[in-house]
């Protein structure tokens, strides 16, 4: 760690999905972070436009920190658990997601014992391997105001459904999220996923 740097640790589950009406939505639930428990969206739109829809001033102002949005909106953000996956509901977005099985990836990522696949070192050295077989998706970068970042992911489960409204709009069924979402130096995986992470922040 370069001198005079924090790093700060993040971990939950990252939900990424596409729809067909063209807004693709990346959700946060985290667990245990330096603030507790919370979680927040990000979300661009079929034209582009990006926007974060987070708790309160903290989240919205570390979040912005390090990734670009063309908007902010500051909202309650909650993630409940339902019968087959998550729902995910704010004033602006109310997101229905059904989540299958473990993929192939995410039994693959099982056999890594967690506590290396989540060290910001093995996390770049998968770096190239994930630029390779998950388009857009990155390992390890430099995020904004020069803070470098890394995902250590230990699991990755399929999503088989979606349902829900953004800004009263009907979202329509899951899609892939393409093109990748341009919030940061990494987008989530094309294939709808929920993907079990630890997040590095140095800054």
């Amino acid at each position: 760690m370069r001198a005079g740097r924090v790093r700060e640790r993040f971990t939950g589950r990252i939900a990424g999905v596409g729809s067909t009406s063209g807004v693709r939505v990346v959700v946060g639930r985290w667990d245990d972070s330096p603030w507790g428990p919370f979680a927040d969206v990000m979300l661009e739109d079929a034209s582009g436009h990006r926007v974060l829809l987070a708790p309160d001033e903290t989240v919205r102002d570390f979040v912005a920190a390090t990734y670009s949005f063309d908007e902010h909106v500051l909202e309650p953000v909650s993630v409940t658990d339902t019968d087959d996956g998550w729902q995910v509901t704010t004033p602006s977005l109310s997101l229905g997601i059904v989540v299958g099985g473990r993929t192939p990836l995410g039994a693959a990522l099982g056999l890594v014992p967690a506590r290396v696949a989540t060290a910001p070192a093995w996390c770049a050295v998968a770096d190239p391997v994930a630029r390779v077989i998950l388009r857009g998706v990155r390992t390890r970068g430099t995020a904004g105001n020069d803070r470098r970042e890394w995902y250590g992911a230990t699991s990755v489960a399929a999503v088989t459904a979606v349902s829900g409204e953004w800004r009263g709009t009907d979202l329509g069924a899951l899609a892939p999220v393409d093109p990748p979402c341009r919030f940061g130096f990494s987008s989530t995986p094309k294939r709808p996923s929920v993907t079990s992470v630890v997040t590095t922040i140095e800054r």
